[in-house]
């Protein structure tokens, strides 16, 4: 029959869900026509007829009859306001991937978006995750976590067994996880060590971090480093940070202690009554989860890497900073 395709299965492209599959080559199919094509037995995996949650391996043959894919419905680029609001769950999960095999998924957060549930919270990731429920009934499962205002790599355990493993080397620190921030002025040091204890309190706006004295009832120890990678005159500095520790909104308070607020940060970004956003920036969080390097439960690391959102984007085209620059470790 004229019209039928046979694509075989990448090697990169091994566990991944054949529904996921057909969103990479072929975003403009939906869910629905998917799944007619797959009950009708039009698509099939070396011959045999299959199910959106079928795992394909290295190698398999995936038979796509003629698809009629109008190119105006395909979805592509970034995540907008309107999307995390509309879009179904699955959709826009799938939007997110920046890795996926048999026990991992890589994720690209959007800004705005919450990781959990919590008050005020009407769609969050860990809902969301049920979509990507398997026939055993197993839910992907979170294994860290980023503020809601903050963009970037997440990653997701696919089972059990990749969650404890994972969850060990967040514990254990046997991960790299380096985060680029916008913030305000230049500081001094190029690069230094951020050594403090922090400490939650309420205030009438939520729950808030602040530096805490050593020994200081519910106080933790928390450790960031940071290096200046660019810089605007002497307004704006983009630093490189990595957290030690997992401490709650660590990075975000350690660049106010060093006096060099992140942008748009709207509990701890603190300036004069002369200071004003450059133009043509908008007032979100500049804080940006840009790349890991975590142990794969597998063996061996996984390396991945985030592109900036489009709010940053739009500061960094502004500033005339590169977002790729030569020997970046991506």
């Amino acid at each position: 029959m004229a019209g039928i395709e046979h694509k075989q299965v990448d090697g990169d492209e091994a566990g991944m869900r054949l529904d996921r599959w057909f969103k990479v080559h072929f975003p403009g199919l939906g869910f629905g026509p998917l799944q007619k094509l797959l009950r009708s037995g039009q698509i099939r995996v070396d011959g045999g007829r299959v199910k959106s949650d079928t795992r394909l391996q290295t190698g398999q043959t995936v038979r796509i009859p003629p698809l009629n894919v109008d190119a105006k419905e395909i979805k592509t680029g970034p995540i907008a306001g309107r999307d995390l609001r509309h879009s179904p769950d699955g959709e826009l999960l799938s939007r997110m991937v920046l890795h996926e095999d048999a026990k991992v998924i890589v994720l690209n957060k959007p800004a705005g978006l919450a990781v959990q549930g919590g008050s005020g919270v009407n769609r969050h990731i860990d809902k969301m995750l049920e979509a990507w429920t398997n026939q055993r009934g197993e839910k992907p499962r979170l294994v860290h976590r980023l503020d809601r205002d903050t963009s970037g790599v997440l990653v997701i355990a696919r089972t059990r067994g990749a969650a404890q493993k994972l969850t060990a080397a967040f514990r254990e620190r046997d991960t790299k996880k380096t985060y680029w921030a916008l913030v305000k002025g230049v500081p001094r040091k190029r690069e230094d060590r951020i050594s403090t204890w922090l400490v939650k309190e309420q205030t009438p706006d939520g729950d808030r971090m602040r530096i805490a004295k050593h020994g200081e009832d519910g106080a933790d120890h928390a450790i960031s480093y940071y290096r200046v990678r660019e810089q605007a005159a002497q307004n704006l500095a983009w630093l490189e940070m990595e957290p030690y520790t997992g401490r709650t909104h660590q990075l975000r308070v350690h660049a106010l202690h060093i006096g060099h607020p992140i942008l748009g940060d709207p509990k701890y970004f603190d300036a004069d009554f002369n200071w004003s956003l450059p133009g043509g920036m908008q007032n979100r969080l500049h804080l940006h989860a840009r790349h890991i390097d975590i142990p794969h439960p597998d063996g061996g690391r996984l390396r991945v890497t985030a592109p900036l959102p489009p709010h940053m984007v739009q500061s960094w085209n502004l500033l005339g900073f590169e977002e790729n620059e030569p020997g970046e470790d991506d």
